[in-house]
């Protein structure tokens, strides 16, 4: 029920059964969110934000029907940003969700290097000059930088920018990772930003 609430708010959402699951769709195509339950089959959600939190930063949200204070400070501690109670009311979590989003991806402005983008009025400034860019090729690469320094997928970079359901294929990715090449990159065919993890995806340096 909560996926398909989520995704008439239009969000990309996968959906795993216990940790192991969860486990290998985050590694596999990584997340801006996660929605992690406690009592799950098996190995339990601490033991996924655990794993998780060796690795990144991304957020978690608990849901959880423990609702005692010490099972709380425990998820909290081991890193989540935000915890909320079974049963939930839906409006609730969609705020909670929202305004995570909010805290972690909606500064207005980026700047790393040369680069300065502006995510309001959706420019991007190198060395003081301002570089013209598709709608999807200023989506490409803020998300790109947002994850600095962490290998994004293509499957997550083409799902997340374009979505699962379109009709355009993934080579899409390939051209639109050209074209932002030949745009930031001192050197396009020798390029020492955004670099190509052989057979998995890209990463942004």
């Amino acid at each position: 029920m909560l996926c398909d609430f989520l995704r008439a708010e239009n969000y990309t959402v996968s959906v795993a059964q216990n940790a192991e699951k969860g486990l290998a769709l985050y590694e596999r195509y990584g997340a801006r969110l996660v929605v992690l339950d406690i009592m799950l089959p098996g190995k339990d959600g601490l033991y996924v934000l655990e794993k998780i939190r060796a690795k990144s930063n991304t957020p978690v949200l608990i849901v959880s029907a423990k609702t005692e204070k010490d099972d709380k400070l425990v998820g909290l501690d081991l890193g989540a940003d935000d915890y909320i109670e079974k049963p939930y009311d839906i409006d609730i979590m969609l705020a909670k969700i929202r305004g995570i989003f909010r805290r972690r991806y909606s500064l207005d402005e980026l700047i790393d290097g040369n680069l300065r983008i502006n995510k309001i009025n959706k420019t991007i400034i190198k060395n003081d000059a301002e570089i013209e860019m598709t709608e999807k090729e200023f989506e490409l690469l803020v998300l790109l930088i947002e994850n600095k320094g962490r290998t994004l997928l293509k499957e997550y970079l083409f799902n997340t920018i374009w979505g699962s359901d379109s009709e355009s294929e993934q080579q899409t990715l390939t051209v639109h990772i050209k074209r932002l090449r030949e745009k930031i990159e001192e050197d396009p065919k020798k390029p020492k930003r955004i670099l190509t993890v052989w057979g998995v995806g890209y990463k942004f340096l």
